[in-house]
Parts: structure tokens; C-alpha cells; sequence
């Protein structure tokens, strides 16, 4: 006869947790799932892993108001580590999954999810937007993409997306203005500008579901078309 002790079973039930999200990770590393291919991936873990955890403990520091007490690595673990939140965000971003929908592959609440991606959207655009084409290129603002458009006499798409938020806390200055007409959710916006080819360009500007698109685009765009000189540019 066999006896198993309750360390036992917690020793196999770490290592199939293990295995899962290994198996998880491999899935979502697909560039079918996130959009980029393996090296360029690896690219993104090394270069971004440590500004995100040097904004963490930014934060850390001002909650603390002052320096840590305790080592390095010591207290609570995150539930997703950089690299699953970095693909998290990044197959948000391409697919439209959501955050319930990905809580539920990594075995999180959608608010977990919510929170990596709000960490990891700034870290990516704030290395810029790749021009096609044009190596080394990048495009970090909407000033950027419009002098790019002016000299190149590229013609300009602009659209907006929404995508499903968690409902403002009870008695927040502003939570109607969340509440999409068109989806009757609330809801942010985000703007997103494209070559005539279709290939995105810039992605930013995000604001509450209230606003129309059209009213988004042209006071978001309008300073920057007026300083540029571009020529916009069809909405799509």
C-alpha cells in the first residue's frame, strides 16, 4: 500500500500548475495569438521587464513613503509574471479577447488582467510604432505621425475602437460619461491611425465611451494637423 502525505499532494499539484502555465505560455507566444514572432518577443521581455519593475517599485516607494523594509523578493507574489502580462496585453490588443476571457485561460480574475494590461500598454507605446518599410523608424506621437505623413505624402486613416471596462466605482465625478451610446456599456475609446494600406501606424488617445468618435478624432488631431501641415487623411 501506497501512502501519500498532504505534502505529496502539494508537491504534484505545484508541478502540474507548472506545467499549465508553461503549456499556456506556449499557446499564447503563438504569433497567431500575440502578433510577434519569437525573437522579437524575447526582444520585448528584455527590454521592458525592467522598466516595469522599476515603475513598480516606484509606486512601492511612494505607497511606503519612504525606502523598503524587507529584502528584495520578499512578500506576496505577483499572480502574473512580466512575461504573461506582456502577452496578455499583447493578444488583447490583437484579437479583442477580454479580460474575463483571458482571466479564465491564466486562472485570474479579469480584474488582475485588467491591471497588466493598464502596466504594459504605456511600456509598449512607449517605444513607438514601426514605419513599414522604413527601419529604425519610430513613431512615438501624433506629431510624429503627421510630419511622416507630410513628407512621405502618405494619406492617413483614422478610426476609433471600444473596448468593455469594468463600471466607475458608485459616486465618481464623471461615470456616465463611460456609457457608450452606440454599445449601451461602459466603455473606453481608443484612436488608431493607419496608412492606406491599413497597417496601424499609431494607436493612442484613449477617452471615455461618451465621446463620439468624430468629436475624439478632431480635437485630438486637430493641433497636430495644424502644426504638421498634414494632409488627412480619409476616416476609415
Amino acid at each position: 500500500m501506497i501512502s501519500v502525505t498532504v505534502g505529496d499532494i502539494g508537491v504534484v499539484m505545484r508541478v502540474i500548475r507548472v506545467v499549465r502555465t508553461h503549456q499556456i505560455r506556449a499557446v499564447m507566444a503563438h504569433p497567431a495569438f500575440c502578433g510577434v514572432p519569437e525573437w522579437l518577443l524575447g526582444e520585448l521581455v528584455t527590454e521592458l521587464a525592467a522598466r516595469w519593475e522599476a515603475r513598480c517599485e516606484s509606486e512601492r516607494h511612494d505607497r511606503r513613503q519612504g525606502s523598503r523594509r524587507r529584502e528584495a523578493g520578499a512578500g506576496p507574489k505577483y499572480e502574473l509574471v512580466f512575461t504573461d502580462r506582456l502577452l496578455a496585453t499583447l493578444v488583447h490588443l490583437r484579437t479583442g479577447l477580454t479580460y474575463e476571457a483571458l482571466g479564465v485561460i491564466y486562472q485570474v480574475g479579469k480584474s488582475t488582467i485588467g491591471r497588466a494590461v493598464a502596466e504594459v500598454r504605456p511600456l509598449l507605446a512607449a517605444r513607438g510604432f514601426a514605419v513599414p518599410q522604413r527601419a529604425g523608424l519610430r513613431l512615438r506621437t501624433l506629431e510624429d505621425v503627421f510630419a511622416y505623413a507630410e513628407a512621405e505624402g502618405v494619406t492617413l486613416r483614422i478610426d476609433g475602437m471600444e473596448t468593455q471596462v469594468r463600471r466607475p466605482r458608485a459616486h465618481r465625478p464623471g461615470r456616465r460619461a463611460f456609457v457608450s451610446g452606440k454599445r449601451k456599456q461602459n466603455t473606453v475609446k481608443t484612436t488608431t491611425i493607419s496608412d492606406g494600406q491599413g497597417r496601424t501606424l499609431w494607436s493612442g488617445a484613449m477617452r471615455p465611451g461618451r465621446m463620439h468618435d468624430q468629436s475624439a478624432t478632431r480635437r485630438r488631431t486637430q493641433r497636430a494637423v495644424t502644426q504638421e501641415g498634414g494632409r488627412l487623411m480619409s476616416a476609415a
